[in-house]
C-alpha cells in the first residue's frame, strides 16, 4: 500500500491537519463554488451546481487549454480536465466574492 510512495506521509499530514483545524470552513469554501458557477451562469454558459469546493465547467467548441490560458492571462487560475472541460477549486485563499468575479470572468470568456 504505497510502500514505494515516500512522499504519502507528507500528503497525509497536511490532510490530518486540515481535518483537525479546518473542517468547519468547508462551508465557505463550498459557498464560494456555487458563487463561481453563478458568475458562469450569468454570462449564459451551463454549468452543473457544485456540491463541493469544485466546479466542472464544459467549455463548449472551445479547447480546455485556450480558456484556461485566457482565463490566466485574467488572473483566474483553471485546469484543463478533458479536451474541452475546465475545473476550478476553491480554498480558504481566495474569497466568495474573489470566485464569483472569477466565475463571470469564465463566463465572459466562454461566451465570446
Amino acid at each position: 500500500m504505497g510502500g514505494g510512495w515516500r512522499q504519502a506521509g507528507l500528503l497525509a499530514a497536511g490532510c490530518l491537519y486540515a481535518l483537525d483545524h479546518h473542517v468547519e470552513r468547508l462551508a465557505l469554501d463550498h459557498e464560494a463554488a456555487r458563487a463561481f458557477a453563478e458568475g458562469v451562469r450569468a454570462a449564459g454558459v451551463a454549468v452543473t451546481e457544485p456540491e463541493t469546493n469544485i466546479v466542472v465547467v464544459p467549455t463548449g467548441g472551445r479547447r480546455a487549454g485556450e480558456v484556461v490560458a485566457l482565463a490566466s492571462e485574467r488572473g483566474v487560475q483553471l485546469s484543463a480536465v478533458g479536451a474541452r472541460v475546465v475545473r476550478a477549486v476553491t480554498h480558504l485563499d481566495v474569497t466568495t466574492g474573489q470566485c464569483a468575479d472569477a466565475g463571470a470572468v469564465l463566463g465572459e470568456i466562454l461566451a465570446a
